[in-house]
């Protein structure tokens, strides 16, 4: 055996890992090598050492002292010694981040809880698309009258819900039909109105919404709620009249469902 393969199997036969025959020559080659005797002795002394039951030294009490005042510290309880203070930002700690994490989810379930949707753009290109049709000859109307005791009774049996309807002549937005119409392939209530020489659409379905402003193709559109149903008034009216007439649809009391 050479002091090369002696020197690699060393820590194996220190800790009796090696089988018999290669255990013998390795002892038949220490007795000749200075070399691989010295490396042997210093790994027992290694190995006996690392076999000792661990040395306890106990902390002095003034380090205990500090450590204690430090933990406490950590949980609010009292100030930690200028010595053993340690600055951290408040979003590093976890408790913090965990804390705003919670709040951040909180905030995010209300809103989706609480605030009420918006007219997505293809709702709102297909109501433009309908107002744009009603103007066409005999599309406008399929009850013709300015008497809201006329045109709402005309829905029932045609829709499942009952839509409000409000007589706004006296305010210069006066009926004078209404019509089944579709939108996203569901039956929905059109109300027509009109302002001077201007017509207005109110499509009118259950839903809930919040109050929306837009316009498309030089069409302005006013979305509100009104007595539980989603109203959407389109019209080429100017925005301040249209919203005019929104605000007095919404705010006037609809005929009553009884007759």
């Amino acid at each position: 055996m050479t002091c090369d393969e002696a020197h690699q199997l060393l820590h194996a036969y220190v800790d009796d890992e090696l089988d018999i025959a290669t255990a013998l020559r390795m002892e038949s080659h220490l007795p000749d090598c200075p070399v691989c005797r010295r490396e042997l002795e210093q790994a027992q002394v290694i190995r006996t050492a690392a076999a000792q039951p661990a040395v306890y030294y106990p902390a002095p009490a003034a380090l205990r002292e500090q450590l204690r005042r430090a933990i406490r510290n950590e949980a609010g309880e009292m100030e930690t010694p200028p010595n053993m203070r340690i600055s951290v930002p408040w979003w590093k700690r976890p408790m913090a981040f965990s804390g705003l994490a919670a709040a951040l989810f909180l905030m995010i379930g209300l809103a989706v809880l609480f605030l009420k949707p918006h007219a997505p753009r293809d709702q709102i290109a297909e109501l433009v698309g309908s107002h744009l049709r009603s103007l066409e000859a005999d599309h406008l109307m399929d009850v013709q009258s300015t008497d809201q005791h006329t045109v709402k009774p005309w829905f029932t049996g045609k829709l499942d819900f009952s839509p409000p309807v409000v007589d706004l002549s006296a305010e210069g937005y006066p009926l004078i039909g209404g019509r089944l119409d579709y939108l996203e392939q569901q039956k929905v209530a059109a109300l027509i109105y009109r302002r001077n020489k201007h017509v207005i659409n109110l499509f009118i379905w259950p839903g809930e919404t919040s109050s929306e402003v837009s316009s498309k193709q030089g069409f302005n559109l006013i979305r509100f709620e009104c007595k539980g149903m989603i109203c959407c008034a389109v019209s080429d009216l100017n925005l301040g009249e249209l919203q005019q007439f929104a605000d007095l649809f919404e705010g006037q009391k609809a005929v009553s469902t009884r007759y």
